[in-house]
């Protein structure tokens, strides 16, 4: 995405990028040497010029646009790139948080119906101590909560877990506010309730009497906000520490900072929500900057008015991250990307195609000033020394290119990474919350006690209806479970949400065997088991995971008396995961993938659930947390991939004793592979001059599928841009691919047929591409023009650098006869015999 921005913008930011200053000073030589060369060509030979200085002319214009324009749209383009990589953070930000509070309105929802609690409320149990561990038991499990209480319609705490900050009331307005809701209240200010806090964040509801359903109290959940905005900010937060991510309330205020020093909370800072790339001042520093409001999660909102934010001061934006991407790439592969240029970086796609021109013009001077003598060599000076200077200036030019893609590059490498770390964590922490809630439902004492029951439940009706009612209730709460379940110490199912499936009830079925040993093996009530990703009859025969914890005697801790399973709804959820990871980012794929690469969540429909990727194993054994990005070939397209393992979250996965690693992959296509992407030989190939060869054989030399072929330049008119090709019905002659129109001065001069040379000499069609260009040839009264990838120069060659090919008897032999020994003879240049072009196409036999 590019963003248009004013002049004085332009010079603002110029300062800062380096590698854009070195793009301008190149166009800059460029331009002043097309006026030194056009001046010089008017005055000393304007008659034998003529035919060239229109198109010099033409050139000069179109670099006085490109000063103009192009390094406006480069600006712009790197512009846009940082804010699309601090937008993609602040989206992340404010995504996170909401994710996170929506679980906990479904906790206090939950919780506040909790039965031993309400009772409790209500007076009709004395337990304070009992309530207290039951509270600590919920805090044990859902380890975001750093206080629990229950207060009485006056205000009064009755429990709280926190006894280092003992209250005895409160008169702060959530109550009266809580109290008369029927759903959950979320407050976020400074409150009586949390004294020792500057703020806090807590989830609050009324609670009802048991029988009378009269309100009797309020369940107040504070949630540990400020560490869990610091493990947001660790997590994600720039490394090299060059940006700042914050979290906003609805008045631009900060809430919290990942560096407080730098930014600190309470600051009133710039936002930026429509992506404007105009500089914006804080605290004496100017700064780019990307706002994003929350978009909400499952109708949960968010609290009102909360924002994500990132903030870059301008003089370090386009600093830092530096890779050598394209160095460490295969040739072909760097030239392959490249090719694609247009499509993802057009001004890049702009540079090479100036490039490209200047290319041409010089090699057409050279091949029209061929064998002349006299005043005609003034002009082949003259272009000698646009050779000169441009070969000079195209060195310059190469780097300014390489700086840019590397940019380019670098920033898509780093998104990508980025992206599949946000995905892991998503992941780590939903499936958290999957864990917290079996080992909670577990504890539900009308489970504990109708599995302890000597009767089976499965023959009291009425038990069974009274324990689906209670797991119904839950479902409802948590809408990510398909099915939640109970069985008893047996293993056979006693009551479901879903108590068909398939046609057939799994009431009465029993849980696998090893499932059942690992639960009866469960030690303790913060212990909890997980089935592999694999197909579950509970779910429909698909692939998920099943969260088991154990049902214990209410009497007797040690004694396992069932278990209770939630089966995960993978298949939307982890879907959504990894759609809300990309965002809108468009041709971007993400997967999950577990540690021998089978993918357990997809956005590409051709690799569905349970296939196998094909990766590197370098990638699967990357320890975790790790992340990792490169340039790949994936299903015949070049793509960036990133790639992050998962770490856990909290003590998910870290310290809790489940292992299950699951690593996520993002893919960027830049487009389809090509196997002979005709770019950037002429960088890799100089010719060393021989003066011993003043006077030789001149020949054009030009590239084809990368290897360096020549035509004796008597023969040669000149070059023109393949794209000007109209392309026609050829039936079986492959070799002929269109026709292209010659005009000179306005003047139409006809068409000549193009002809595939790369098929010609190898049989395989010519990629078409900006490097690709149509040389004209004559010979014998006709003419034709042959598809090459690429120009090189025009040089002279004396006859003993000739020599004749010992291949004459191969397939391409009847085209190239002699070579052409250059540098010393470290370069040989295939020369094609220009007799023999044409009687293959002209279906005449071979002059002698």
């Amino acid at each position: 995405m590019t963003h248009t921005a004013a002049p004085l913008q332009i010079d603002t930011y110029l300062p800062y990028m380096r590698d854009v200053i070195r793009c301008e000073q190149s166009l800059h030589e460029l331009n002043l040497m097309w006026r030194m060369i056009e001046s010089s060509a008017k005055m000393n030979c304007p008659v034998e010029a003529k035919t060239i200085l229109p198109t010099m002319a033409a050139t000069r214009e179109g670099f006085n646009r490109l000063e103009q324009e192009l390094v406006a749209s480069l600006v712009n383009e790197k512009i846009a790139t940082v804010l699309d990589e601090i937008g993609t953070k602040a989206q992340y930000v404010i995504d996170i948080v909401v994710r996170n509070l929506y679980e906990r309105t479904a906790d206090v929802g939950f919780l506040a119906t909790d039965n031993e609690l309400c009772a409790f409320v209500a007076g009709l149990t004395d337990q304070q101590s009992a309530i207290r561990q039951r509270l600590r038991a919920y805090r044990n499990k859902y380890t975001v909560y750093d206080e629990i209480m229950l207060l009485d319609t006056a205000g009064n705490v009755l429990v709280q877990i926190d006894e280092s900050t003992p209250l005895e009331g409160s008169v702060d307005p959530l109550l009266a506010q809580t109290l008369a809701s029927n759903t959950y209240v979320e407050t976020f200010r400074a409150t009586d309730l949390r004294p020792a806090k500057k703020q806090a964040l807590i989830y609050s509801r009324r609670m009802l009497h048991p029988d009378t359903g009269v309100v009797v109290g309020v369940l107040c959940l504070c949630f540990n906000f400020e560490q869990e905005m610091a493990g947001i900010f660790q997590s994600h937060r720039d490394p090299a520490g060059r940006s700042n991510m914050m979290l906003l309330d609805g008045s631009n205020r900060v809430i919290e900072s990942a560096d407080a020093l730098w930014i600190p909370p309470g600051a009133v800072v710039p936002v930026n929500t429509a992506s404007n790339p105009a500089l914006m001042m804080f605290a004496g520093r100017e700064y780019l900057v990307r706002t994003y409001p929350a978009g909400g999660y499952q109708g949960y909102p968010g609290p009102p008015g909360w924002q994500g934010q990132v903030m870059i001061p301008v003089d370090v934006a386009f600093t830092g991250g530096a890779r050598s991407t394209l160095t460490t790439l295969d040739p072909g592969v760097a030239a392959g990307l490249l090719s694609h240029a247009q499509s993802f970086s057009p001004p890049l796609y702009e540079i090479m195609a100036a490039a490209e021109n200047i290319q041409r013009v010089v090699w057409n001077g050279q091949v029209m000033t061929t064998g002349q003598r006299g005043e005609q060599m003034k002009l082949k000076t003259i272009l000698d020394q646009i050779s000169e200077t441009g070969a000079r200036s195209n060195e310059l030019f190469s780097k300014s290119i390489a700086d840019l893609y590397e940019t380019v590059l670098a920033s898509s490498l780093r998104d990508s990474e980025f992206v599949s770390h946000l995905l892991v964590d998503l992941l780590d922490r939903n499936l958290y919350e999957r864990s917290d809630d079996c080992r909670w439902w577990a504890l539900t004492p009308e489970l504990q006690a109708a599995l302890a029951a000597p009767a089976a439940p499965q023959r009291d009706g009425e038990m069974v209806e009274r324990i689906t009612g209670i797991l119904e209730y839950i479902n409802r709460l948590y809408t990510v479970y398909t099915c939640i379940f109970v069985y008893d110490a047996s293993g056979c199912i006693v009551a479901s949400t879903q108590p068909d499936q398939d046609g057939g009830t799994v009431l009465g079925t029993f849980i696998e065997a090893d499932t059942l040993a690992q639960v009866r093996a469960l030690r303790s009530e913060q212990d909890y088991c997980v089935t592999p990703f694999a197909p579950s009859p509970l779910y429909g025969g698909r692939p998920t995971y099943v969260y088991h914890a154990a049902i214990r005697d209410p009497n007797d801790d040690a004694s396992v008396v069932g278990g209770i399973g939630i089966v995960f709804d993978s298949k939307p959820e982890l879907d959504a995961m990894l759609r809300s990871g990309l965002g809108h980012k468009a041709g971007m794929n993400a997967l999950f993938v577990d540690r021998r690469g089978c993918v357990i969540a997809s956005t590409d429909p051709t690799r569905p659930v349970g296939t196998r990727l094909e990766m590197d194993q370098t990638l699967l054994a990357l320890p975790n947390g790790s992340s990792a990005s490169r340039i790949v070939i994936h299903d015949g397209h070049y793509a960036i991939m990133g790639c992050t393992v998962s770490s856990g979250y909290r003590e998910f996965k870290v310290s809790d004793g489940y292992r299950e690693d699951v690593l996520a992959l993002v893919f960027d296509s830049f487009g389809e592979v090509r196997e002979r992407p005709g770019v950037g030989h002429q960088g890799h190939t100089v010719l060393q001059s021989d003066l011993t060869a003043i006077g030789g054989f001149e020949f054009a030399t030009f590239f084809v599928d990368g290897a360096l072929f020549a035509l004796p330049a008597e023969h040669v008119l000149e070059a023109l841009p393949a794209a000007k090709i109209s392309t026609v019905s050829r039936g079986e002659r492959k070799a002929c691919i269109g026709l292209l129109g010659l005009q000179h001065e306005a003047v139409n001069h006809g068409s000549v047929w193009v002809f595939d040379l790369g098929y010609l000499l190898h049989g395989q069609p010519s990629v078409i591409d900006k490097s690709s260009q149509v040389i004209i040839v004559r010979y014998g009264g006709q003419t034709i023009g042959l598809l090459v990838d690429a120009l090189h120069d025009v040089p002279a060659f004396n006859q003993s650098q000739i020599m004749h090919s010992p291949f004459t008897g191969q397939a391409d032999g009847a085209l190239v006869k002699h070579f052409i020994k250059a540098n010393g003879g470290q370069l040989l240049i295939q020369t094609v015999d220009v007799s023999s072009l044409f009687a293959v196409l002209m279906n005449r036999k071979a002059m002698a």
